[in-house]
């Protein structure tokens, strides 16, 4: 088996952080399932016996720029989600806690309930 110069160890450890350094610049925050344009893809399903559900967002809506065009629900209640400008997500339940989704952000949010309802949160 040959030995490992400090040539080979240094191309290795530079080809590892190119690598590295790619991955990162494919947009931060983004997933296979968004569209090409961004948008999360709708979600619809049962967490912990909770219906959370999400969907591009019908324009006109009175808080669109805050929710990137998003909308989530819990049991049928909006929850108010806010996309970073890192591209992660956050929501007025678990506000200090950002996720890279916003069905990440609807399962934080029954995780931070713990059973309890979810309120409608008044617009101004």
């Amino acid at each position: 088996m040959p030995e490992i110069t400090r040539r080979r160890a240094l191309t290795a450890a530079a080809a590892l952080a190119a690598t590295a350094s790619a991955a990162a610049l494919v947009a931060p925050g983004a997933s296979a399932a968004e569209h090409p344009h961004g948008a999360p893809d709708s979600f619809d399903e049962v967490y912990k016996g909770r219906r959370i559900q999400g969907r591009p967002m019908s324009m006109g809506g009175h808080h669109h720029e805050h929710g990137g065009g998003y909308s989530v629900f819990v049991d049928g209640v909006e929850l108010h989600v806010m996309r970073n400008a890192d591209g992660s997500w956050i929501s007025v339940v678990s506000h200090y806690d950002p996720v890279p989704t916003p069905r990440a952000a609807a399962r934080a949010a029954v995780d931070e309930l713990q059973g309890a309802p979810l309120l409608p949160f008044p617009a101004n």
